[in-house]
């Protein structure tokens, strides 16, 4: 809703403000000049990266629409599964995760919390450092350090598609000086027409100037700020997961533990401390 809000906003202020200084809509419809410019530019995004980042860049507009994809009630249940788990290892030692995490498909502690379940990656994050812990691995630093090395690696695949994005958003003004020669030097080939002739091919040849300016500014580079935002919001859900574990092998009871794990949150999505205690009330280990 908000992505057509903007768009909305964006097209009704840049063509409504045009047509009301007594511009011509029919002059803007320069479907060549459109075609070069985009043409030109998914061309280049195809050179400028590699298949993975072309593959991840498929879902853009769908994440932008979605926006991020965990809300309260994902950390309420994210929470509540680190104090499952960490209620598990306080009353039957540490092994008692192993049919959890070596077969978390297959768990029943894992489908109490489906949405949880249902992101691959976490449960990928969640299990590995449980099993090195499980297997005596248990030196909270060398454990600190190896996440952030994860995290940052997560990152950073991430960071490619904003960028990519952003390049994008860098170039097609560019772009757009590019189709408007290209409308100036087919112009000058007619300089034989008549003036109104000659000033309707010129305008029509700066629209690609406008059209790139337009896009770039309007769309692509607002886009790739929204990636970003997405994903720096998105990664605090592991860093919660980062945070709730370090805090339990550090030696913290589960109560704390999941503590440590909300105050990292953002304001607008961390439950309060009486919404947790009210979620893991009922909660018990599960063997």
């Amino acid at each position: 809703m908000r992505l057509i809000v903007g768009i909305v906003i964006i097209c009704a202020s840049v063509i409504g403000g045009y047509v009301a200084m007594g511009g011509h809509l029919a002059v803007l419809f320069q479907p060549f000049e459109f075609l070069i410019i985009l043409g030109a530019a998914i061309g280049a995004f195809v050179i400028g990266n590699t298949g993975a980042v072309l593959k991840q860049s498929l879902g853009v507009i769908g994440t932008i629409f979605r926006g991020p994809r965990y809300n309260k009630a994902a950390y309420v249940e994210l929470l509540g599964l680190q104090f499952s788990l960490f209620k598990l290892v306080q009353a039957k030692g540490i092994l008692a995760l192993e049919p959890h995490i070596e077969n978390p498909e297959e768990s029943t502690l894992f489908a109490r919390f489906p949405k949880f379940a249902a992101n691959h990656h976490a449960v990928e994050f969640t299990c590995d450092y449980l099993r090195m812990v499980s297997l005596g691995s248990n030196n909270v630093h060398e454990m600190d350090a190896l996440m952030d090395e994860e995290l940052e690696t997560h990152h950073q695949e991430r960071e490619r598609v904003v960028m990519a994005v952003q390049a994008l958003a860098d170039g097609t003004p560019a772009l757009g000086i590019v189709a408007a020669v290209l409308g100036v030097i087919h112009t000058m080939g007619s300089i034989s027409e008549p003036p109104e002739v000659l000033g309707h091919m010129i305008g029509g040849a700066l629209v690609g100037t406008f059209f790139g300016v337009f896009i770039a500014y309007g769309f692509f580079g607002p886009m790739a700020q929204a990636l970003r935002n997405i994903y720096e919001a998105e990664a605090k859900y592991f860093l919660s997961l980062k945070v709730g574990l370090l805090a339990h092998m550090s030696g913290q009871v589960p109560v704390m533990a999941i503590e440590f794990a909300r105050k990292g949150l953002m304001s607008e999505d961390r439950p309060t401390f009486a919404e947790i205690d009210q979620a893991t009330a009922d909660l018990s280990a599960v063997s």
